[in-house]
């Protein structure tokens, strides 16, 4: 076989490779979080805790995840991907099944923290793995493969889920990541390839300690916010000392000469415009993602199982047009499919906002809900390719792990806006449940579109230019980049 045909196949097998996995670990996370929540009555009702001592079991794994984080592109770049990478995947894996195991709620809680350090470390390194594999014209199209384990995660989740407590134990939602996480850590062991930086700088150690403190103070502010209230003292001061600390860290990390979080790509046009996009819309999703289910049941009296069939059909559109602007993203540009999948994601929020309410048929709901997920397929698959279209493979790992921060804190931020104006909107005395709730939720619903349309108004700032790499186009030299080619003369045949 030529020297040549044989280097080509080398390459395809270990983008397979590497796509395969990725994809098996998406899958992996957002089959777990589904199913979680789908257990948490049960775990409350097994340990005799109260709701607030058993929210801990996915507060402490957000938390935990988010600083894994925080340190997974130094340790991709210092150990090697593959190897932090796989790291990742058994830490997840072995805490799953000490999750199942568990005997007490703190146990538990300790177990799920450990798991979500390994959702961390996967998720950005993992991210940088495929990224600097792919090259920037080929990623569009593998952006919309991954969406595929992150949209059936929300499609089979609920369903597993109830499945696997009514019939079973809670104690399962747990022990089915064992067999998923086997096949990914074999494939990962034989067929991944090392990828490490030639010069990595030593560890920031003040850097890490501000970015954790910060951002496990400021989360858990926002988490508790709603519950708590945001007058609560305790709210207070650790939502004002994560601030204080996450200053710190950025003035901190500018004067740094190797730093743990490289801030100065924000500098980098396109990278910046993207990430600002992707956080207020997340942000604005998220919140959604909660009031759905909840106006669904709590409103209209719906069960849990009828609510999943009514907001499964956004995971849906999620899955189906995430192909679709996986292959229109070359001709059509980030620009035009961010700002109108933005538009469309609005629109929904605002018929929720205005013409959703208890006698609403459920298949207009369930339209409505396809509709949200369609649109947001053609926001996020572009901004995220887009984000990187001009980061270098030498900074690929601290850039994905910015992307992926700020992408897990819109999570807690989209639901601690949600909740917080629908419970502003609630009168005192008034009932929780029934018909009185839907101005408070038609609310919510739209300062939620009010977010989306400002995500919008960012998008208008991105530019198809600067995304030149990544739709296949040849990017026009610098004036810089000229120069040097005008020194170095002809190219030797």
């Amino acid at each position: 076989m030529p020297l040549k045909l044989r280097g080509l196949r080398s390459q395809r097998v270990r983008e397979q490779v590497v796509l395969l996995i990725y994809m098996i670990s998406l899958l992996m996370g957002a089959l777990d979080a589904t199913i979680v929540n789908t257990a948490l009555p049960s775990i409350n009702r097994d340990f005799r805790t109260t709701l607030a001592s058993t929210e801990w079991v996915v507060l402490g794994y957000l938390l935990s995840a988010a600083v894994s984080i925080l340190g997974a592109g130094w340790l991709g770049d210092r150990f090697g991907t593959r190897r932090m990478f796989l790291a990742g995947l058994a830490l997840f894996t072995a805490a799953s099944a000490l999750c199942g195991f568990a005997q007490a709620l703190n146990q538990l809680i300790v177990f799920r923290i450990v798991q979500g350090l390994g959702a961390g470390l996967v998720a950005a390194v993992g991210q940088a793995m495929l990224y600097r594999t792919f090259a920037p014209e080929r990623r569009a199209r593998v952006a919309g493969l991954v969406a595929i384990g992150t949209s059936i995660g929300p499609i089979l989740g609920p369903v597993l889920g109830g499945i696997l407590v009514t019939e079973l134990s809670w104690r399962w939602c747990f022990f089915v990541n064992l067999p998923i996480g086997a096949i990914a850590l074999v494939i990962g062991f034989w067929f991944l390839q090392e990828h490490r930086q030639s010069a990595v700088e030593h560890f920031d150690a003040s850097g890490f300690l501000l970015g954790v403190s910060g951002l496990t103070l400021f989360l858990y502010a926002v988490s508790e916010a709603p519950t708590l209230g945001w007058t609560n003292p305790t709210v207070i001061a650790t939502g004002i000392a994560g601030l204080v600390a996450l200053g710190a860290l950025v003035l901190v990390e500018l004067r740094q000469t190797h730093p743990m979080l490289n801030l100065k790509l924000f500098t980098n046009r396109i990278f910046r415009a993207t990430l600002v996009v992707s956080f207020l819309s997340f942000t604005a999703y998220s919140g959604y993602l909660l009031l759905l289910p909840q106006f669904v049941q709590e409103v209209r009296g719906a069960s849990a199982l009828s609510s999943g069939f009514t907001t499964f059909p956004g995971a849906v559109g999620v899955l189906i047009n995430s192909q679709v602007t996986a292959r229109l993203y070359h001709r059509v540009g980030p620009r035009r499919m961010i700002v109108g999948g933005l538009c469309g994601v609005t629109i929904v929020f605002l018929c929720f906002s205005m013409a959703v309410g208890t006698s609403t048929s459920p298949w207009v709901i369930r339209l409505l809900a396809f509709c949200s997920g369609s649109s947001f397929a053609w926001c996020f698959i572009p901004a995220q390719v887009a984000s990187f279209s001009t980061i270098s493979s030498a900074d690929m790992g601290r850039a994905s792990a910015l992307f992926t921060i700020l992408q897990r804190g819109a999570g807690p931020a989209g639901v601690a806006i949600a909740a917080t104006v629908v419970a502003s909107s609630v009168h005192l005395g008034q009932s929780t449940r029934g018909a009185s709730l839907v101005p408070a939720f038609h609310n919510a619903f739209l300062a939620l579109a009010a977010l989306m349309a400002t995500a919008g108004l960012f998008a208008l700032r991105i530019h198809d230019s600067d995304a030149a790499a990544s739709m296949g186009r040849r990017v026009k030299p610098t004036a810089i980049e000229e120069t040097d080619l005008a020194q170095a003369g002809p190219v030797a045949p």
